[in-house]
């Protein structure tokens, strides 16, 4: 019986689907776009938009276990779909902040997505992850050009998680039982200084590379080339609190038996995407 997994092409989805394969489960990928997702040989790849919740039935026919990542559409008619397709088991991607208002339309959505599961009677399990290790990539460009970060908030800590040990919680919560109803905050195990992530992005390089710290404007002008006005202001809200992101979530531990993967790790492991 195949595992769905939407978002298979992400970040973590990826992980997810690459760890599931290794466990020897059969994995179903949904996609809006299927002639253009690169995934593993044996995966089973199918077309479905969120935004048509009728176009996901083909994709769950037969499915028990499904790992949700869903940007967009109906959010109640997305679980509903998974219901009546007789889903038994979900983990959930997502986003939760509490500091954010139900006026602000993205955080309003994953609300109503999140009251819909926890209402739906599946085992369900949340995951709201730290910020990703892998957002470092968007360095990358600067990095092979010049050896240089221009970014604000150089001091800003951040606990970073490495996107395979929230692939690893997602995993343990779709095949083990003992997770239904539970929330995890996958982190790190350290904040890591924004200067001090370049540094060692240039350790695993092998290359000295320079940080240039950005005022608050030159930041706005930087970011309001590739992100939305109100996500631009909210990654300079939170730059004002250089430790407001630096908690560290005992999850990946106590669900996986070990510390979180380091970013000096993630670096190493990364190493092609900055040279």
């Amino acid at each position: 019986m195949p595992i769905l997994v939407t978002g298979a092409t992400g970040t973590v989805g990826a992980c997810v689907v690459r760890r599931l394969l290794a466990a020897g489960h059969p994995v179903r990928a949904l996609t809006r776009n299927p002639s253009a997702a690169r995934l593993p040989a044996g995966v089973e790849v199918v077309a479905g938009d969120f935004t048509d919740p009728a176009s996901l039935v083909p994709a769950l026919r037969g499915v028990e276990r499904v790992h949700l990542v869903a940007m967009g559409g109906d959010g109640p008619a997305i679980v509903d779909a998974l219901v009546e397709a007789g889903v038994r088991r979900l983990t959930h991607l997502g986003h939760d902040d509490p500091s954010r208002s139900d006026d602000d339309p993205l955080e309003s959505w994953h609300r109503v997505l999140r009251r819909a599961i926890e209402s739906s009677g599946l085992e369900w399990t949340h995951l709201f992850p730290g910020e990703f290790m892998a957002n470092t990539r968007e360095w990358a460009p600067s990095i092979r050009a010049e050896g240089v970060v221009r970014a604000p908030f150089g001091n800003w800590r951040s606990t970073l998680v490495h996107e395979d040990d929230i692939a690893a919680v997602v995993v343990e919560a779709l095949l083990t039982d003992g997770h239904a109803g539970r929330t995890y905050q996958p982190t790190g195990p350290q904040p890591v200084l924004r200067r001090d992530a370049v540094r060692v992005i240039g350790e695993a390089i092998g290359r000295e590379l320079r940080f240039d710290e950005l005022t608050p404007d030159q930041a706005r002008e930087l970011w309001s080339e590739v992100h939305e006005p109100e996500v631009v202001e909210w990654f300079l809200e939170m730059g004002r609190y250089p430790d407001g992101n630096s908690w560290v979530s005992p999850d990946v531990e106590e669900v996986l038996g070990r510390p979180g993967l380091t970013f000096d790790r993630w670096a190493r492991d990364h190493v092609a995407d900055f040279t």
